[in-house]
């Protein structure tokens, strides 16, 4: 894999490194100067210096830089984008959004033809998640695919395989940009309680322990719920411990069925208030793809799929529409005089509604005033 990518990137141009924040922006011109260089142009060797510490003066370029080709989508495609390599997992957290996990997904085969989609689509950054990603049999081979195809990588993971071997030789080949790490529980008591698993404390800091010592690029997200709750400080303060970047999630919602069983596990005292919900660009500059391949505008608006295995590419022109047309208020949001401070997105107030949760737990309005 090349050390360093430059690719078009929200209309503008970048170099970016693998493992590492940043970048380097670009004119178009130098950009394109890129694709047919055999060495880097030698205005572009201290800021790659600068962002990265890498020496490419005599260097080869095709052999430290890979260059992304445009999107042949309209607008330059999509820069970002999610996957769900498969929906099994090997804990059963009793809050868990995906409702039913099915361990089924794509062949090897098709998983890399998606992932070739991905690249011609313009994707850059590419979220691997599950279900547990890293249990799926394919995993290392996907993440490895996806560097090679010029992707930058984060990781959404349980923790609980991050000590086998093979998984960090491939975060060594390839380093992730981030890997997410969700954190159940502060003993070994609630998270296993929460996870519904016996041992997935103990697998979570052995996880843990390994990541650490690989220095790999980690954040928590702390979840809570009734059964956790109480350990809210305790697993802030491992957070510290470990010196990691940590976000609280104290609101459950319902799964992608609109089914309601999870919202049983939310603690009411944990509900935190969400700033008023300005828009977003799902379906625009991202979008979200299942294990089947089927694409979506992200991860809670599901209705409308495209087929990327079937459809290809131009599947992916229709999706900004399909977004469009999912924010268009109707059941019980339609003629709301409030919604312009709305605090959810329209898929997940829908998402709530069908799963007839009481108001209060998704909008801010409901908390005001129960009636």
């Amino acid at each position: 894999m090349s050390q360093l990518i430059a690719a078009p990137f929200l209309g503008g141009h970048f170099i970016v490194k693998p493992g590492a924040k940043g970048g380097v922006r670009l004119p178009s011109a130098v950009f394109a100067e890129l694709a047919s260089a055999e060495e880097c142009p030698p205005y572009l060797l201290q800021p790659i210096r600068d962002a990265f510490g890498e020496e490419l003066a005599g260097v080869a370029l095709r052999q430290a830089l890979l260059v992304r080709q445009p999107s042949s989508l309209p607008d330059g495609g999509f820069s970002r984008a999610s996957w769900e390599i498969n929906l099994g997992c090997n804990w059963a957290c009793e809050h868990c959004y995906l409702g039913l996990k099915r361990f089924e997904g794509l062949a090897w085969d098709d998983k890399a033809r998606l992932l070739e989609t991905l690249r011609d689509a313009g994707v850059l950054y590419l979220q691997i998640t599950g279900g547990e990603p890293t249990i799926d049999p394919d995993f290392v081979n996907a993440y490895s695919y996806a560097a090679d195809l010029g992707m930058v990588l984060h990781i959404s993971s349980n923790a609980s395989q991050l000590h086998r071997t093979h998984i960090l030789e491939a975060f060594e080949r390839n380093p992730p940009w981030r890997i997410t790490v969700s954190i159940y529980g502060a003993s070994e008591n609630a998270y296993d309680k929460l996870v519904r698993r016996r041992g997935a404390w103990r697998l979570f800091m052995r996880g843990m322990a390994a990541a650490l010592e690989a220095d790999l690029p980690l954040r928590l997200n702390i979840v809570l719920t009734k059964s956790n709750a109480s350990e809210r400080e305790a697993m802030i303060g491992l957070a510290e411990e470990w010196g990691l970047e940590h976000i609280v999630y104290g609101n459950l919602s319902p799964t992608i069925y609109g089914t309601s069983e999870v919202l049983d596990a939310q603690d009411a005292a944990t509900l935190t208030p969400r700033e008023p919900f300005g828009g977003c660009n799902a379906g625009h500059t991202f979008f979200h793809v299942d294990p089947h391949g089927m694409a979506t505008v992200c991860k809670i608006e599901r209705d409308v799929k495209i087929d990327l295995i079937s459809e290809g590419l131009a599947g992916l022109e229709r999706l900004g529409q399909i977004a469009a047309a999912a924010h268009i208020r109707t059941g019980g949001c339609s003629g709301c005089a409030l919604s312009g401070s709305c605090t959810v997105c329209r898929p997940l107030a829908k998402l709530y509604q069908t799963a007839k949760a009481p108001l209060n737990t998704y909008c801010q309005h409901g908390r005001r005033n129960p009636e």
